[in-house]
């Protein structure tokens, strides 16, 4: 009996270490995912009929990247146009969920801009923009020579600013493989200012398993928060590119992503110069994309990161040595990558923070680990001696001197007609004014020659998580600089 009780009482402490670890585990489990997503906006493609509450569409030849097609609306649409055809549309719902876009050949021209196919372009412009959160549309893709489909958003502001001024968000585009991709490959790009057409800011992504594009839907999305975006396929869990404003020429100056964007939809088909190429004889007519979904989402606000006490900097003006410290920032649970800036109040200096993120180094991931740490390395100018061999105090006799010369070779009538017409004034007062360009600092004294004046300042560093929605950063701290 003794020895029953005792096992009984063993199995039970057993099952209560299980409970407690699986309690843990909960625990953890609801850490790791402490970031969530509400839908914001979305179109299922439900029904039958397009919702012009959400998308409007693009008509006719656009004329850009040396393109074949003539775009058209659904089935009925009064700006349908020749060759636009209703009793074989180029964009309908399929009634299963889907949206279909199809690509259809009107002739074997491939001159750019040809009009030799038909396909469709549809928008959110001027019925729904976002900014910030994360946008993700699920497809389908057709492969074939000349094809292009799309997914992307364009700044709401194209009408003012145009492009690529408005800014250019890629979720996914697919080429063929003439063409550096392929049907088991995508890309996502960015496009700004200076950075654009073939200098847009692009990464590749391939399938790991080999699965091609157009034999399964994928999803196809970017986490868009201020100053960074993060490109993902499937899982945004799993970004596989990120690009901030530190990255981009001209840096925040040319970050234009910081505004609101419609999103587009379109199946283009190049022509002869295009980045695809034209298509052939094996391209299909029809070239078919579904779209199971499009959605956007916001993310829940988290709090902020701690970005600890760094140390305080003391370095020589020029100096490469001595001029870092390095920020411990941390957080009680995963609030995904969160973007880093600094900035500094010394004269002719720069600041720049980086880490060890292996996607991006103006970035750190929570979700790597929850105490990442990152460096932040002051740049100052040095200050070289631009001593004027006149103007300085140890050259004031020898100046003197030069003028008493100059007096001596010129008869004195001369001269007194200069200091009457104000240039003897002026080239004593040359000769003999101190030097220009003092420090004008907190240390005073001495010529620094446009260098960092010596001094105490500040560096701020400044986090931006995916949460933000607005300019402000979710967390910052103050890193004393002394410049010798």
């Amino acid at each position: 009996m003794k020895r029953d009780v005792s096992c009984f009482l063993s199995k039970c402490r057993v099952l209560a270490w299980r409970l407690i670890l699986a309690c843990i585990c909960l625990l953890i489990t609801d850490t790791a995912l402490a970031q969530t997503w509400n839908l914001a906006w979305s179109d299922e493609f439900s029904g039958t009929t397009i919702d012009t509450t959400k998308w409007t569409f693009d008509y006719g030849n656009l004329n850009v990247n040396n393109e074949l097609e003539y775009y058209c609306g659904p089935a009925g649409d009064a700006n349908n146009q020749s060759p636009c055809n209703s009793n074989n549309p180029n964009v309908y719902l399929d009634g299963n969920g889907h949206l279909v876009i199809q690509a259809i050949r009107i002739n074997s021209n491939t001159a750019a801009y040809s009009n030799s196919w038909t396909s469709a372009r549809m928008k959110s412009q001027n019925l729904a923009s976002f900014q910030y959160g994360r946008m993700e549309s699920s497809m389908q893709l057709p492969i074939g020579a000349g094809l292009w489909p799309a997914f992307w958003a364009l700044g709401a502001n194209i009408g003012s600013a145009g492009w690529p001024q408005c800014g250019e968000q890629d979720y996914m585009e697919n080429v063929p493989a003439s063409a550096g991709q392929g049907p088991t490959v995508i890309s996502s790009t960015i496009h700004g200012p200076t950075y654009y057409g073939a200098n847009g800011l692009s990464q590749k992504y391939t399938f790991p398993s080999g699965e091609e594009v157009d034999t399964a839907y994928h999803a196809y999305g970017a986490i868009w928060s201020p100053f960074m975006i993060q490109f993902y396929v499937d899982d945004p869990t799993k970004v596989f590119f990120v690009r901030t404003a530190s990255d981009v020429p001209g840096g925040t100056n040319e970050w234009v992503f910081n505004q609101n964007f419609f999103v587009l939809l379109n199946l283009a088909v190049g022509g002869t110069g295009s980045w695809p190429g034209p298509p052939d004889s094996t391209t299909p007519s029809p070239a078919t994309m579904l779209v199971d979904y499009v959605r956007q989402y916001t993310a829940s606000p988290l709090s902020p990161p701690s970005l600890g006490t760094p140390s305080s900097i003391t370095v020589k003006a020029g100096a490469t040595t001595g001029n870092t410290s390095t920020v411990n920032l941390s957080s009680s649970s995963d609030i995904g990558r969160v973007y880093l800036s600094c900035s500094t109040n010394a004269p002719k200096a720069s600041c720049a923070i980086t880490s060890n993120d292996v996607l991006d180094v103006y970035t750190v991931d929570f979700g790597t680990s929850l105490t990442p740490t990152a460096t932040v390395a002051i740049t100052t100018t040095s200050n070289t001696s631009q001593a004027s061999f006149l103007g300085s105090s140890r050259f004031g006799a020898i100046g003197i001197a030069a003028l008493v010369v100059i007096m001596l070779s010129l008869r004195i009538r001369t001269f007194r007609r200069a200091l009457q017409t104000g240039l003897g004034s002026i080239l004593l007062a040359s000769l003999i004014a101190p030097s220009c360009g003092g420090s004008g600092g907190n240390s005073g004294g001495g010529n620094n020659g446009g260098g960092t004046t010596p001094g105490n300042y500040t560096i701020t560093v400044k986090a931006y998580a995916v949460s933000n929605t607005g300019a402000a950063p979710d967390a910052s701290v103050n890193i004393p600089l002394t410049v010798n």
